[in-house]
């Protein structure tokens, strides 16, 4: 019924997850997240012992500003330079293979690390620290593409939860002990710090040995070894669709703003806040673990959907808290040298540290529903080549950042919280302008607060039953002017609605529905040239794979009662088998909508009344498929009808 294949990955073979924690107990996921976790962890264990070791050795400013200018750019560099090579091969071989082998290249890199702790050498930490990068570019890639295919379409928005929250406390987890190793070791700090970085190398590699077969998205491609027009290439693949390339675009601003805040945060301790060393990993740790939560409640505000209208509330709330932060402490700080406990105790305090838990809370919020929408949205076979692509563009986001704040406060003379009233102001007229090009984030926002604020759902079969990917045709019963975006919250994939063109033309509710593409229709009598484009649009719709929802009723219910099913399915159906084409359809039920909000059980007026109809329970049943060949219009009434049953 559309179902991904068997040798695509184990995702749908394995038994459904109610939740995203429940991935963790499954093969197909639990060892990619610990090898993900652990490459980011021993990334930062690396990067940290580099700076306690030079303040160990007690080196001068010099090499310690050395090291400071050079790290950063030579982490980086590889993405520029190999991300092209790195998409193709992501592409090419099978990605449980490919995994196996960025970490067998780890032990290998960081073999050449301990030797530069051993030797207490720069030049050559700098030369395992380059490597590392090209480790980390070469993961890139397949690191987000293998997500969907061990992860159903239901699953991907908990899947990267997990994923971007494992990789925030891994990152915070990392620098901590990296930044403690040679203070704990004292003169065992070269072996005790070059003997971690190996350990946790080889961990990752054993661990990776466990991640089940993934095939290769385009085994057949011939990869072009020239990364410049290859990178060209790969970003013009990012871009192909709308949707798909302002979510790049996004995501790459939520890099843009997280380097800004980051990189702030060592100073804005000291000066603003008058911390010493350890209130800046206390202000990391808070934005840190804002994230991870932030991260692993999107499944849950989504409702198991690639819900995009998260992405607006992120971009809003990042703005809030930071312009918050801003009036937070806008002046020097008083004190100097305070630890954690001595902050808390000073006034103002508090909300700082709320507003450092906002901001990372709404960039989680921000940042999964985009990574998810990347996936579900590009082709199989380009989808590790799009990531290399969002890689490119990335990288260059995070060398913008680091030089506009630097540029703003030398050449401007801003202070850092002026730099964050800049960033906050800026963040928001970046949304809006995203949301202006891309009306479909702003319209699922709308539809998603409207369904969540108005309706408590409670959902069954749709996981089961609507298929992954693929045609199928979606019938319903038809009892209110909200029954569309109900079923579209709790569809994973986009469906295509028909609906009466009056209900199509009702004020902002038709920049919905027009924005969501769903496709008006009248009766002969009515409009006879927009029903004969209506069938031909619900045929193209299905000829590329789509999903195509409509209520065969052909009206609203007046009594609460199912009416009898039109021969419109029949017609889409016929028309399809005529094509060559079999369409599945599944049918399914709305239950307790008649008692809700804006259904015609009252007048006009009643329909809006508060609080009766406030918070109403529905239920959204879906039943298994029918074939598209033997589907009449008969037979689909009475399921719908035995969905339903007794529950209007």
């Amino acid at each position: 019924m559309g179902r991904r294949p068997p040798a695509a990955g184990p995702g749908p073979d394995a038994p459904p997850t109610r939740s995203q924690f429940g991935l963790l107990k499954q093969r197909r996921f639990l060892p990619f997240f610990v090898v993900q976790a652990l490459g980011a962890f021993n990334d930062n264990v690396f990067r940290q012992a580099i700076i306690g070791m030079l303040f160990w050795l007690g080196a001068n400013s010099e090499d310690k500003a050395l090291y400071a200018s050079l790290a950063p750019a030579i982490f980086i560099l590889p993405y520029f330079l190999f991300s092209g090579l790195a998409g193709q091969v992501a592409e090419k071989l099978e990605k449980h293979r490919l995994i196996r082998i960025t970490t067998a290249m780890e032990i290998a890199i960081m073999s050449v690390a301990a030797a530069g702790f051993y030797l207490q050498s720069l030049p050559v930490l700098l030369v395992a620290l380059f490597c590392t990068g090209l480790q980390s570019t070469l993961f890139g890639p397949v690191k987000y593409s293998i997500l969907p295919s061990v992860l159903r379409p239901e699953e991907l928005t908990g899947g990267n939860g997990l994923v971007e929250m494992g990789t925030s406390m891994s990152i915070l987890l990392g620098m901590i002990l990296g930044g403690l190793l040679f203070k704990l070791a004292g003169d065992q700090g070269p072996w005790v710090t070059g003997t971690a970085v190996v350990a946790l190398a080889v961990t990752g590699n054993l661990v990776s040995r466990l991640i089940p077969r993934v095939d290769a998205g385009a085994p057949d491609l011939r990869i072009n070894w020239n990364p410049i027009p290859e990178s060209v290439h790969m970003l013009k693949l990012a871009r192909r669709q709308l949707a798909v390339r302002n979510a790049v675009l996004g995501v790459s601003w939520f890099w843009f703003v997280g380097t800004v805040l980051t990189s702030q945060l060592p100073a804005y301790a000291e000066v603003h806040l008058g911390g010493d060393a350890t209130l800046y990993i206390f202000a990391l740790a808070l934005f840190s673990i804002g994230t991870g939560v932030g991260s692993l409640l999107c499944e849950k505000l989504s409702g198991r959907t690639v819900e995009i209208g998260l992405v607006p509330l992120g971009a809003f709330g990042m703005s809030a808290f930071i312009l918050d932060l801003y009036f937070a402490r806008t002046g020097v700080a008083t004190a100097a040298g305070l630890d954690v406990a001595g902050f808390l105790r000073t006034e103002g305090s508090w909300r700082i540290v709320t507003d450092l838990l906002g901001i990372g809370l709404f960039a989680g919020l921000f940042v999964v529903p985009l990574f998810a929408l990347i996936q579900s949205r590009s082709p199989k076979n380009e989808l590790s080549r799009v990531i290399a692509g969002l890689n490119i563009q990335n990288s260059g986001f995070i060398v913008l950042a680091a030089m506009s704040a630097l540029a703003a406060q030398k050449l401007l003379g801003w202070t850092i919280p002026q730099v964050f009233l800049a960033l906050a102001v800026l963040n928001i007229l970046v949304a809006i302008w995203i949301f202006t090009i891309v009306p479909e984030f702003l319209m699922r926002f709308l539809s998603w607060l409207l369904v969540r604020v108005l309706y408590r759902l409670r959902v069954r079969g749709v996981e089961a039953h609507v298929p992954d990917e693929g045609p199928a045709l979606i019938v319903c019963n038809h009892v209110s002017y909200m029954d569309a975006l109900i079923l579209s919250a709790c569809i994973p994939r986009p469906v295509r609605f028909v609906m009466y063109y009056r209900i199509f033309n009702i004020p902002v509710m038709r920049w919905i529905f027009r924005t969501a593409k769903a496709i008006p229709i009248a009766g002969a009598k009515e409009d006879p040239e927009l029903l004969r484009r209506a069938y031909d649009e619900i045929d193209a719709a299905l000829a590329d794979g789509e999903l195509v929802g409509i209520f065969p009723e052909g009206a609203l219910t007046r009594d609460g009662t199912i009416a009898p099913f039109k021969a419109g399915a029949e017609r889409i159906l016929e028309r399809a088998n005529a094509r060559g084409q079999t369409v599945p359809v599944v049918p399914m039920a709305l239950r307790g909508m008649w008692a809700s909000m804006w259904s015609r059980r009252d007048s006009r007026l009643g329909r809006m009344r508060v609080p009766r109809r406030f918070r109403a329970h529905v239920e959204v049943l879906a039943g298994a498929p029918i074939d598209g060949t033997t589907a009449t219009a008969a037979g689909l009434e009475e399921r719908v009808r035995a969905m339903r049953g007794d529950a209007a």
